[in-house]
């Protein structure tokens, strides 16, 4: 069983920047930056604006990934956007 409620939506709203929307209802925009900006691996493809903007709702998951598997943990976006 989750820890928290689980991403339902995401839109990018700028640099590093999503709207996120919770299966309790909760909104919020939280900035992704202290986990994603100038990070290597997976993340660094996110640096470039148009691919960080191709952020979709892994719905199994319950969390926000990227095309190339980049993904963050939803129980610390859920806090974050607390």
């Amino acid at each position: 069983m989750p820890l928290h409620p689980r991403v339902v939506t995401v839109v990018p709203t700028g640099a590093f920047l999503v709207r996120l929307g919770f299966t309790d209802g909760l909104q919020a925009t939280v900035d992704l930056a202290p986990w994603v900006a100038g990070k290597g691996g997976v993340f660094t493809a996110l640096q470039d604006a148009d691919f960080f903007a191709q952020v979709t709702v892994d719905r199994e998951a319950g969390t926000i990934c990227w095309p190339n598997g980049a993904d963050l943990d939803p129980d610390v976006l859920y806090e974050v956007a607390r």
